[in-house]
């Protein structure tokens, strides 16, 4: 029986114990201080597992996996590297993956990477308009994708770019997709040999589109050395071990998709879930069940969707090999740890990370107890405080349970190097040598941290700096709300007041009498400063397209306010 032990059994031993120096060890390196990220997540596998499942591949239309080995998987990547080669891509060009979960997509990003190009992973349910702005802005010389996604996003404007000198197609031609080329046919009359460029570790590697909430996506730079900070919190934070199977259901157009769905479980050898479809909550239960997952990594949304299925769609699934649930994207209420706990016999585990961080930075360990509402303890390697900041000048908060702005002490590997032609962005993203998360949170006296709010959502109302995560929470834990998103509106008296906006279960009629109800849970779990005064009822709250509630949406349609460009929030940070 395989060892599940977790991989980081003592908190405090390790964190003392940890160099940045000694987790480069645990990767193979190519000599002379290079590395490349793909060669750590397949080359140095195929001695000893190169016949170890990779990826198990799940397509939409089709109830019979494709096992897709550690040795096949190289040999595509090393087939899409050689078009490149072909094609005249030179090392340090741009490629764009702009494709649904299908096999060739994971062959391309590492095929890209093992050329010495950057891969750019796209949203494939982002609008023309969003491709087309992130294509100018990053200038890629190669655009992967399929067939229907380039008829319907790409093909009305690519003749007007001028740095795409190439669109792949990684499904079979559409003979519709005119200007595109084939490139299964290529990979296909293409060598499965290819040796791996050695790379600089500081040579970029990835360039991850960040919206925030206002303004132009940004283009956060990072490097090859970023793939340390991939394989040891791949190791720590959703605890991987090598041979397990593992799903993580983040869109590879994501970061999170990315760093924790392609590069983390290859470097630790693990066999990936790869899911074609969309949500389904019976597949979803059944593809847990059915290969015997034992890590699963989802996003906060999913989790509360599938909580609105109920407990008996879950219990009626043998889900026993499952030994660790991870969540990430948003921070997690305390209510579906806790269901978690009470339907699936094991709580999830937040964590907290963004775009820029490249890795996860904060995080609830297999081996510690939850707190839930917690981000959890800082990564090994990981300086994070709390302080609060004008100019270039930090004041650190080190009172337990006092809000400030969560702050990173720079040098981690996977640390972002830069915004794409915003150098002064990025140089106000840090002070005295501190990254400025943007975050406000708190450390409470066990060395847990809490997530308050972004600095541009938190309410202020009466003298308190109030979250709306800690409201929602709340309000999530009576049974008739499924959603909840809540915001500050203008108050003569209090400069602001909290307002909530809910939607309920099936079952739940919205009347008075159910806001009374829920202004009396809140009145007693917050208090009254920080209680909303004001509830109303919605049947559907505004998302973004990975899921997240639009506060900025909720704020600008209570207020008469202009909603904006709202292709600037269709993304998310993980």
């Amino acid at each position: 029986m395989r060892d599940s032990s977790p991989n980081l059994d003592d908190y405090d031993r390790v964190t003392t114990g940890f160099s940045w120096d000694q987790a480069r060890t645990q990767l193979d390196g190519l000599g002379d201080g290079r590395l490349n990220i793909a060669y750590e997540a397949l080359d140095r596998h195929l001695a000893e597992a190169g016949g170890r499942t990779a990826i198990r591949f799940l397509a939409k239309d089709s109830d019979t996996p494709v096992e897709i080995s550690y040795r096949a998987l190289t040999e595509r990547a090393n087939r899409f590297a050689n078009v490149l080669v072909e094609l005249g891509v030179e090392s340090g060009e741009r490629v764009y993956g702009l494709s649904h979960r299908i096999p060739d997509l994971y062959a391309a990003v590492l095929g890209t990477l093992k050329h010495g190009c950057v891969f750019t992973p796209l949203f494939p349910a982002f609008g023309p308009d969003p491709v087309r702005q992130r294509v100018e802005i990053g200038e890629p010389a190669v655009i992967v994708t399929t067939g229907r996604l380039y008829r319907k996003k790409v093909a009305d404007w690519i003749n007007e770019t001028a740095s795409v000198r190439h669109v792949l197609l990684i499904d079979e031609l559409d003979q519709a997709a005119g200007g595109a080329e084939d490139a299964v046919a290529l990979m296909e009359a293409a060598s499965p040999d290819y040796a791996t460029r050695p790379m600089d570790p500081e040579d970029p590697a990835l360039l991850h589109f960040t919206s925030g909430t206002t303004g132009k996506p940004k283009g956060a730079l990072h490097v090859h050395e970023a793939v340390v900070t991939h394989h040891i919190t791949g190791r720590y934070a959703p605890d991987l071990h090598p041979g397990e199977i593992y799903w993580c259901t983040a869109d590879p157009g994501w970061v999170t998709g990315t760093s924790y769905g392609i590069i983390a479980p290859l470097t630790n050898g693990v066999t990936m879930v790869v899911d074609e479809a969309e949500f389904d909550a019976e597949r979803w239960y059944r593809i847990l069940q059915d290969p015997g997952v034992a890590v699963w990594y989802t996003a906060p949304t999913a989790i509360r969707m599938l909580i609105k299925y109920g407990a008996e769609l879950a219990q009626a699934h043998d889900l026993s090999s499952l030994r660790f649930m991870a969540s990430a994207g948003e921070p997690l209420n305390p209510e579906a740890v806790n269901w978690g706990r009470e339907v699936l016999g094991k709580p999830f585990h937040d964590n907290w990370w963004q775009t820029e961080t490249g890795g996860i930075m904060v995080t609830n360990f297999a081996s510690m107890p939850i707190k839930p509402g917690s981000m959890g303890k800082p990564m090994p390697g990981i300086e994070a405080a709390i302080a609060r900041h004008e100019a270039d000048s930090l004041e650190f908060v080190d009172s337990p349970d006092e809000t400030g702005e969560l702050v990173l002490k720079a040098g981690w590997p996977s640390m972002f190097r830069g915004y794409l032609n915003q150098e002064e962005r990025y140089r106000k993203s840090f002070a005295d040598g501190w990254y400025l998360t943007g975050d406000l949170a708190r450390r409470d006296a066990d060395g847990y941290f809490w997530f308050v709010g972004r600095t541009d959502d938190v309410i202020k109302s009466s003298g308190h700096l109030i979250g709306p995560f800690e409201v929602e929470s709340v309000l999530l834990e009576h049974d008739a709300v499924a959603e909840a998103g809540v915001i500050g509106v203008p108050d003569e008296v209090a400069g602001s007041v909290v307002k909530a906006f809910v939607s309920l279960k099936p079952g739940y009629e919205a009347g008075a009498e159910l806001r009374k109800g829920l202004m009396g849970l809140a009145r007693k779990k917050l208090g009254p400063a920080v209680a909303p005064r004001q509830i109303d009822f919605r049947d559907d709250l505004p998302r973004t397209r990975s899921g997240k509630i639009m506060r900025r949406l909720l704020r600008a349609r209570e207020l008469g306010l202009p909603e904006g460009d709202l292709s600037t929030l269709e993304g998310s940070d993980q």
